[in-house]
């Protein structure tokens, strides 16, 4: 099994978590679900590396391609 090691303090043991985030907002929101993050339990630290950056920023420009129109509920915090 390879470990990883954090970029930011240099330690074995990081985490992938899986995450869903938004991008935009009204007619143009896009939300991306299981997006890999980087999480490191030593120092704290989350995230993306600059290939997962690069494949946001490819399914952003084409969403077109990748999207599925889903209803979503929306709550504001108050």
């Amino acid at each position: 099994m390879i470990k990883l090691m954090c970029d930011i303090c240099g330690k074995e043991g990081v985490r992938v978590r899986r995450i869903t985030r938004s991008y935009g907002k009204k007619s143009n929101l896009l939300v991306i679900e299981n997006i890999p993050i980087i999480n490191c339990p030593h120092c704290g630290e989350s995230y993306l590396t600059a290939e997962t950056m690069h494949e946001i920023e490819r399914i952003k420009m084409h969403r077109n391609n990748f999207a599925v129109e889903r209803p979503v509920p929306v709550a504001k915090f108050a």
